[in-house]
């Protein structure tokens, strides 16, 4: 008879197991219990830090919901529907984007999204064609939609970008599967990017706003007339971590003053995207 004697369920290997089982019995668990196993297996040296980063990129993704990390419209860049393919090619050039939505008379009515692809084809064979006659029909999808299903719907039809509406069907911004991808494995940059021009502050309403927590204290200061810079954090989400004295989740809110910071994006590391809402 072996002498060995099985491994004591108070061991940590044990007790990591322990719970990895707990959690495929079928009983209730929620996110945070979730969370907490993947960090102790990220502290074990199980999953590094980088995988961890991802995984919770990959929960947030199927909370989080469209509206959260759209272009709003008034950021969209936009070609008018009876342009003619020769004026619009100094825009192209200068934003450099594969794709752009085509409108109807103003940014609440897209109509359609242009391919660079189709216009370099085509504008060397007629110029005087117009955007109308060569765009293709834009993937619509509505504000509440949630990221996980959408990144689904693109991956499976092969579209990059969607147009999101609102309640009345009119255009309040527009997504990419890169938009959704950057939720997972962080920013995606490419050779167009300008850090210098990057905007960090999104208007959603007249007193509402989707802000990156990478922007500059200084600069939040500026837009907002507010006074919150101190020399104990650089930028909105050092702010946010420094008040709540942790590294907050998805959902975690902060009220300073008339101020209300929603986090809509972090990860064990940082926080990468906030909501701000001015309260009257």
């Amino acid at each position: 008879m072996s002498d060995e004697q099985p491994p004591s369920r108070h061991s940590p290997q044990r007790s990591w197991v322990d719970k990895i089982s707990h959690l495929l019995t079928g009983e209730p668990q929620d996110l945070e219990d979730l969370l907490e196993i993947l960090r102790e297996a990220r502290e074990k040296r199980l999953l590094d830090t980088d995988a961890l980063s991802m995984i919770e990129g990959v929960l947030q993704v199927s909370q989080m919901r469209v509206r959260d990390i759209m272009i709003p419209r008034i950021q969209m860049v936009v070609l008018p529907r009876d342009a003619e393919l020769e004026t619009i090619m100094p825009l192209v050039t200068e934003f450099g984007h594969s794709r752009y939505p085509v409108i109807d008379g103003d940014r609440s009515k897209v109509v359609g999204i242009l391919l660079a692809k189709d216009l370099l084809a085509k504008v060397l064979e007629n110029r005087t064609l117009t955007v109308e006659e060569i765009m293709r029909p834009a993937v619509i999808v509505p504000e509440s939609k949630r990221l996980n299903v959408l990144l689904k719907e693109l991956r499976t039809n092969g579209n990059h970008m969607a147009v999101v509406v609102d309640e009345y069907g009119q255009a309040a911004g527009l997504v990419t599967i890169e938009d959704v991808l950057e939720q997972i494995v962080g920013d995606i940059e490419d050779e167009h990017d300008d850090h210098e021009d990057e905007g960090y502050i999104f208007q959603r309403s007249a007193n509402e706003f989707m802000i990156k927590a990478l922007i500059p204290m200084d600069e939040f200061d500026e837009h907002f007339g507010t006074a919150l810079a101190t020399d104990e954090y650089d930028t909105i989400g050092g702010f946010i971590v420094s008040q709540l004295e942790h590294m907050p989740t998805k959902g975690e809110s902060l009220v300073v003053d008339n101020l209300r910071f929603e986090v809509i994006r972090a990860d064990s590391r940082r926080v990468y995207l906030v909501k701000l809402k001015i309260i009257e």
